[in-house]
């Protein structure tokens, strides 16, 4: 009998949700983990025999599933939370947000931001994170130092803005960014325009080539309100969707985000250039900005994923709280209360997040061969009693104080709801230095 193989990390729970394949519970099983990689998803008395490990998790209670992707926000924007309620978007943007921003975004407001929204991102079942926002550069840095996974979409705009002074100005240090981060396993930068309402022909034209050149993602806000669409029919005699498809910006690297405003035409341009759909169901509830017909783009067979948006709109960037509102809310929106049941739910926020980040080869899912971004759910407390489906319990009861283990590339993040990589008690200090400085 051969001896036992020496690895980094067996992690033993009572229940895995390995995403795909589909619909899969593996009840009493362990993940083996060693030099940042899955080998090995086996029950647990096979697991014995054939790993070493250096160290060992018993999750007696838990739920194991793919590190959650959150593939819409604005990091920085959780110094903001709370900032301008319970306003529609354009006054909520134009004449609080915005004007806040541009006395207050520095560089030490994003970093400080960042690091606030990735501790709260963490603390709920996150590993993957999209932003888009000024100062790209320095979330990039606190990502790759906390050791979590972002894709960072600098800014671009017709106007100048607290990071640059116009289009070429956002191009040259954006492109300069894209460069710092070639070569890094956690943090890959894109292309993030801000809206076909904000962006000029020409300049999202450039966005399109050099995403193409570059492979790399363009992230937009799109759809986002009636009055988007209605102001592109007046301006383009067009759909914001149709004018982005015939400016080249439509492609399998595009992540549209919000799309609450869908006809028919639209879903068309999104499955014939393979563009992918972000859901920010509560930010778009919260705005007032419209329903994204998710069930639809599902069965007409568009990637969609899903995002918090950032806690200025939303107020948290609790992932599992946004599975449960999405999945209730796409059955009101399809009047059918079968439409996007748990599993899908949870597909939404892991493996259709890394296909429309383009990391599907790397994360989203618990395969041998795949990186350990893996989070652990603890089940065993009152409120998750009885358990008949461990899933369901996931996606319709409110999980996310309930996060555990978090790892990334077999890192952890967290052990038994301790940060490790971030420090909680100085970034609530900051935080609150930050509300005094607003605020006065």
């Amino acid at each position: 009998m051969p001896a036992p193989e020496s690895i980094r990390l067996l992690i033993k729970a009572r229940w895995i949700v390995p995403v795909v394949p589909e619909n899969r519970v593996l009840e009493n099983c362990a993940v083996a983990v060693h030099n940042g990689a899955i080998i090995a998803i086996v029950p647990q008395d096979e697991a014995d025999k054939r790993f070493n490990p250096e160290q060992t998790i018993n999750l007696t209670n838990h739920l194991v599933i793919p590190g959650l992707i959150n593939a819409h926000g604005h990091a920085a924007m959780s110094l903001l939370r709370g900032f301008a309620d319970d306003k529609p978007l354009r006054d909520w943007l134009n004449n609080h947000i915005w004007p806040a921003e541009d006395q207050w975004v520095s560089e030490e407001f994003v970093r400080d931001g960042t690091e606030l929204a990735m501790a709260e991102m963490i603390k709920s079942g996150t590993t993957c994170f999209a932003d888009m926002y000024f100062y790209p550069e320095q979330a990039a840095q606190v990502a790759q130092q906390a050791h979590m996974r972002a894709q960072i979409a600098f800014p671009i705009f017709d106007f100048p803005s607290a990071w640059g002074q116009g289009p070429e100005d956002y191009f040259a240090k954006g492109l300069a960014l894209h460069d710092d981060f070639r070569s890094s396993h956690l943090v890959n930068v894109g292309f993030g325009p801000h809206a076909p309402y904000t962006v000029s022909d020409d300049v999202l034209e450039k966005v399109a080539v050099l995403a193409q050149e570059m492979d790399s993602p363009i992230h937009i806000h799109l759809h986002e309100t009636r009055f988007e669409v209605e102001e592109s029919l007046k301006k383009h005699l067009k759909r914001p969707a149709q004018r982005l498809m015939d400016l080249g910006v439509l492609s399998p690297l595009t992540q549209c985000v919000h799309m609450t405003q869908v006809d028919d035409s639209d879903i068309d341009l999104l499955l014939e250039s393979g563009a992918h759909v972000i859901h920010c169901p509560e930010s778009n509830l919260k705005l007032a900005s419209g329903f994204c017909p998710v069930q639809k783009l599902w069965n007409a067979g568009v990637n969609v994923a899903l995002g918090t948006d950032g806690a200025a709109s939303n107020n948290d960037l609790n992932i599992l709280s946004e599975l449960k509102t999405a999945a209730l809310l796409a059955k009101a929106v399809a009047d059918d209360a079968a439409a996007l049941d748990a599993h899908q739910a949870l597909r939404m926020a892991t493996i259709n997040g890394a296909r429309a980040l383009g990391l599907e080869e790397r994360i989203g899912s618990l395969e041998v061969g795949k990186a350990a971004d893996i989070t652990a759910i603890d089940l065993g407390e009152l409120e998750a009693q009885p358990l008949y489906n461990p899933v369901s319990q996931l996606v319709y009861t409110s999980c996310g104080h309930r996060v555990s283990h978090v790892w990334v590339g077999g890192r952890a993040l967290m052990l038994s709801r301790q940060l490790q990589t971030l420090n909680e008690r100085e970034l609530i200090g900051k935080a609150r230095w930050w509300r005094q400085q607003i605020t006065r």
